[in-house]
């Protein structure tokens, strides 16, 4: 069975281009089976806004790794299995800027999925589906906004899908890093999205 790597990140402010936090939660043979969070300093400034809807400020980073530093622990979970997200457009552009900003390499090809996606298919009665209100639908706990919480619950609603008959197999797309774009995952051939090694160079 697939490896599921759930994850959601925070923001220090309205660029959207660093994280504050992040959170990762990894299914493997349809169980979870490892949770991460951590604080970022994201080394740029906070609004207002995102301190307000996160709780997290310049003095609650102050002794937090920076996304460099983290990395080394980070980058091996987010590259061992499909990645997965709430809207995972959001999460994996500023995974991409972080990535950038700090000149760090990944395989260019990455296959991920989307919880969103998948709750519109499966939830369809719904008025929305957004994270807070399927978890409320499915009584799953959920401290909002705070990545690791959030994580986790994305990979529970998952969990749940694939309960309710959904298979998310068909919801894979693939994420190119150079570009920042996703593209269905039936637009490639063969294994190399999921195994490319290439880097980036420039």
């Amino acid at each position: 069975m697939e490896r599921y790597v759930a994850f959601d990140v925070e923001t220090p402010n309205a660029a959207n281009n660093r994280m504050s936090a992040i959170g990762i939660a990894v299914i493997e043979d349809g169980e979870l089976v490892s949770a991460f969070g951590s604080l970022i300093d994201p080394e740029v400034h906070f609004d207002a806004f995102n301190t307000w809807l996160t709780g997290i400020s310049a003095d609650s980073v102050r002794d937090a790794p920076n996304f460099a530093q983290l990395w080394p622990e980070i980058g091996p979970l987010l590259e061992s299995g499909v990645l997965v997200a709430h809207n995972a457009s959001f999460d994996l552009r500023v995974l991409a800027c972080c990535l950038d900003a700090y000149g760090i390499e990944m395989p260019r090809y990455l296959r991920y999925a989307c919880t969103v996606q998948m709750g519109r298919r499966c939830y369809p009665e719904l008025q929305n589906h957004k994270l807070d209100t399927l978890c409320r639908y499915r009584g799953i706990t959920l401290d909002h906004h705070k990545a690791d919480s959030d994580s986790l619950a994305c990979a529970k609603l998952l969990l749940d899908y694939e309960k309710s008959g959904l298979d998310p197999a068909a919801f894979l797309r693939v994420y190119d890093w150079w570009t920042r774009k996703s593209v269905p995952l039936s637009s490639y051939t063969g294994s190399a999205p999921e195994t490319s090694g290439e880097s980036r160079r420039e």
